[in-house]
């Protein structure tokens, strides 16, 4: 099946190789973007095409040329250069969805530029004394095959110095808040048709009141895992009670067996958990409740509640326990367990940060402002997207035949490159192929190639396909 009829098959936007060649990708996502000047939208495609064949590359060497890094450095002193404006266009070609059902994953990360950094416009972070942004993400997921489609909403900020002034209950609602940004976020996430459904997937950070009427008000799907068990909500009949106590009486819907890997506390084992379900209704905290939630005058929110516990857990070790908040059906084992599938697909936004610190370096850039860092992380944090689609195409179709979304240059290239070529059939033993050039060993314990190995094998064979290209040109 081609990638084309695939696309149609499964009734969405499947990205090839062909476009996430960093050419055609950078004009895909940044050719669209309002700079106030069509040469700054120009200079910035043509940047984020180097920085796609370099990514964990400074700008200097990103660019190659003072004259390319000077207009580069130049483009980022603009004050229409903004994050936001950088951003954009990503953001609207992520949320030109076909029909389907998507996961919003969201999750907030902190951009660490190092202890008593003095780089104007950066604010204090969790750790004393270091300094930074903090970067709030919400990427987009096809629920059914986790392709990564790209960042919905992004949101990013420097914490202001010093302590706030203290101000009476009464007045702190109209104090704007840094967990209001997970609303702010959720309300930007969204589509033009009626037949594109969001289910928001996030962890104990959104356990808020405010993340809930947002979603209540926007008329989205949620899964966010609860933050504490002691919160009181109303039963149907109005009885108010704990979570935790909801929860130990709530209908019991199944067990089933889950791997839990080990940590520095405990090995991997094997648990037997239990699936319990429940219909609660969230209640309006008394103080602490946002503008947002006392202009609308929402008082109460209706949720379903879907609990995994671990039953006798070995001795030394935590038991396993999610409390899990939905708007999903869970009137079944089955709806149940969808539930808690939509949570396991968390960790992709955990991947996405990964790919934002350790393949593209986001913590190690240079610009002595904040206003010039900001652009640059924009750009960066599109780029970060491309990762981890490149591992998506091999996982999403590996029996495609390579030809028909690779580059046919870039098979060639790569044969030549591998020092023991073998046919390359499929996009599966071209992406295995690229991986191992970038260290993946390809042996049968391996399992499939990650974002970083073939980010590598991509960047050695971009520089080759140059060199290629230059002899072709030189000697025909």
């Amino acid at each position: 099946m081609t990638a084309f009829l695939l696309c149609q098959h499964l009734g969405r936007r499947m990205p090839t190789l062909n476009e996430l060649n960093p050419e055609t990708w950078s004009r895909q996502h940044f050719g669209t973007c309002q700079l106030g000047d069509v040469r700054r939208t120009r200079l910035l495609v043509r940047y984020a095409q180097q920085m796609a064949e370099k990514p964990d590359a400074s700008t200097p060497q990103q660019t190659e040329c003072w004259s390319d890094c000077k207009a580069v450095y130049g483009l980022f002193r603009r004050t229409e250069v903004t994050f936001n404006a950088v951003t954009a266009a990503h953001n609207r070609h992520t949320l030109s969805l076909p029909a389907g059902k998507y996961l919003v994953i969201s999750d907030t990360t902190e951009v660490d530029y190092g202890y008593k950094s003095e780089r104007r416009g950066l604010g204090p972070l969790t750790s004393k004394n270091h300094r930074g942004f903090f970067l709030h993400s919400a990427v987009v997921v096809d629920s059914k095959t986790r392709e990564v489609m790209g960042l919905g909403a992004q949101e990013l900020w420097a914490r202001s110095e010093g302590k706030k002034p203290r101000v009476h209950r009464v007045a702190s609602r109209k104090r704007v808040t840094e967990s209001e940004v997970w609303g702010r976020v959720i309300d930007r996430v969204k589509s033009s048709r009626k037949d594109v459904q969001f289910i928001h997937v996030c962890d104990r950070g959104a356990d808020n009141f405010d993340v809930f009427a947002h979603l209540h008000i926007k008329g989205d799907s949620w899964v966010i895992r609860a933050a504490q068990l002691t919160r009181k909500l109303h039963t149907a009949d109005g009885t108010v009670v704990k979570l935790g106590e909801a929860m130990e009486s709530a209908t019991l819907m199944g067990t089933y067996l889950v791997y839990v890997s080990a940590n520095t506390n405990q090995a991997a084992r094997w648990a037997n958990v239990e699936v319990r379900s429940a219909s609660l209704i969230l209640i309006r905290p008394r103080e602490g409740a946002t503008a947002f939630v006392m202009d609308r005058d929402i008082r109460s929110i209706p949720t379903n509640v879907v609990q995994v516990l671990e039953l006798k857990p070995p001795k030394g070790c935590e038991a396993l326990r999610w409390v899990l908040y939905t708007k999903q059906a869970v009137s079944s084992y089955e709806e149940c367990l969808q539930v808690v599938a939509y949570y396991e697909q968390r960790p992709i936004v955990e991947e996405y940060h990964q790919c934002l610190k350790t393949g593209l370096q986001i913590e190690e850039r240079q610009y002595e402002t904040a206003d010039r860092l900001a652009p640059v992380i924009g750009v960066i944090c599109v780029q970060a997207v491309r990762l981890l689609q490149l591992r998506d195409v091999a996982r999403t179709a590996p029996d495609t035949p390579a030809g028909n979304v690779v580059p046919l240059e870039w098979l060639a290239v790569l044969a030549l490159v591998l020092r023991n070529p073998r046919p390359l059939k499929t996009v599966r033993d071209f992406m295995r192929a690229l991986a191992s050039l970038g260290g993946f060993l390809s042996r049968k314990s391996d399992g499939e190639p990650g974002w970083k190995t073939i980010w590598r094998g991509l960047e050695t064979l971009l520089v080759a396909i140059r060199g290629y290209r230059a002899a072709r040109k030189r000697f025909g």
